[in-house]
């Protein structure tokens, strides 16, 4: 079963969190508490939105969606960027992560958006080949770019 978030779900999401990113390799850089994660989430101005999926045998959570809405000038309409999707190894295989994409794309319809983005580590080619399978396209002559720590201090500096 996929459904919202709850409040109450958020000890669950922050450990699957840590799972994703030691599978990613860089546990150290999954520093969000609880506590900013809860107010992310379910505060008065959230920063973004989740989803679920629940295992129908166990009623326990077998993953999560993380998403916040995006804004693209060229089309003049928000979307929606999935920065996390996250199937626990033991639920791989049953149609978790496709029932979770699938709720998010009926959700970007719903909601008038018209891209539904995200981001896929090269080196991932489980999750390549599943999000071929969906027909997802890969923008290959884009790159990202991020200013963390230092850089981003030192060009805040010269405002």
């Amino acid at each position: 079963m996929i459904r919202a978030a709850a409040e109450n779900d958020v000890t669950e999401i922050r450990a699957m969190i840590r799972e994703l990113a030691a599978y990613e390799r860089a546990v150290e850089q999954a520093r969000a508490t609880e506590a900013q994660l809860r107010e992310a989430l379910f505060g008065p101005h959230p920063a973004a939105y989740a989803l679920v999926a629940e295992d129908d045998a166990t009623g326990g959570l077998a993953g999560y969606a993380l998403w916040f809405p995006s804004f693209s000038t060229w089309t003049g309409t928000r979307g929606m960027h999935l920065e996390d999707l996250y199937v626990r190894p033991h639920a791989r295989g049953g149609g978790h992560g496709r029932a979770l994409l699938a709720a998010l794309a009926a959700l970007c319809l719903r909601s008038g958006f018209e891209r539904f983005e995200w981001w896929v580590l090269a080196w991932n080619e489980p999750a390549i080949g599943f999000y071929r399978s969906l027909g997802a396209e890969f923008l290959d002559e884009w790159r990202i770019c991020r200013l963390t720590g230092a850089p981003l201090k030192e060009l805040a500096a010269a405002s």
